[in-house]
């Protein structure tokens, strides 16, 4: 059987999604270890992270600078809703509202949500310079018949 790495969009949707979940996981571990504004904060960076690794997935192609702007742009576009009664009242009837949308306006969300965004261009930017596995050569065979290579 041959073996072939895994290169291009799909080796990039498969690092997204990894990031996604290894983002979950440090933001459940963050929340269940930080308190205060430590877990708050590092919750926000951690949320825009999570939608930069989204866009990823969904558009494999993408630069890192148009991905954490995407998500940076849906961060600030969330916390501004808040502003108004909608993401409170979806917050109140559904826990998956609450995560995505939360319910209270705080300014410094918005550099917090920046940071992530950041970190999240830096980690992009690090794993599209490095240079996709290279598969191991395959083994060619040479039949020899009658003494002729063929």
């Amino acid at each position: 059987m041959i073996h072939r790495a895994i290169g291009g969009p799909a080796r990039t949707r498969l690092v997204a999604a990894v990031a996604a979940v290894v983002t979950v996981v440090a933001g459940l571990a963050v929340r269940a270890t930080a308190q205060g504004s430590v877990a708050k904060y590092a919750g926000d960076a951690l949320y825009t992270v999570l939608i930069l690794t989204l866009v990823v997935l969904v558009a494999p192609r993408s630069r890192p600078v148009a991905a954490a702007g995407a998500a940076l742009a849906f961060s600030w576009a969330v916390e501004f809703l808040q502003l108004t009664a909608l993401p409170a009242e979806l917050s109140r009837q559904s826990v998956m509202a609450r995560l995505v949308l939360g319910s209270t306006f705080n300014a410094p969300d918005l550099l917090w949500y920046a940071v992530g965004a950041v970190l999240g261009w830096l980690a992009h930017t690090s794993f599209r310079r490095r240079p996709a596995p290279v598969s191991p050569p395959v083994p060619v065979r040479v039949r020899v018949r009658n003494g002729d290579a063929r």
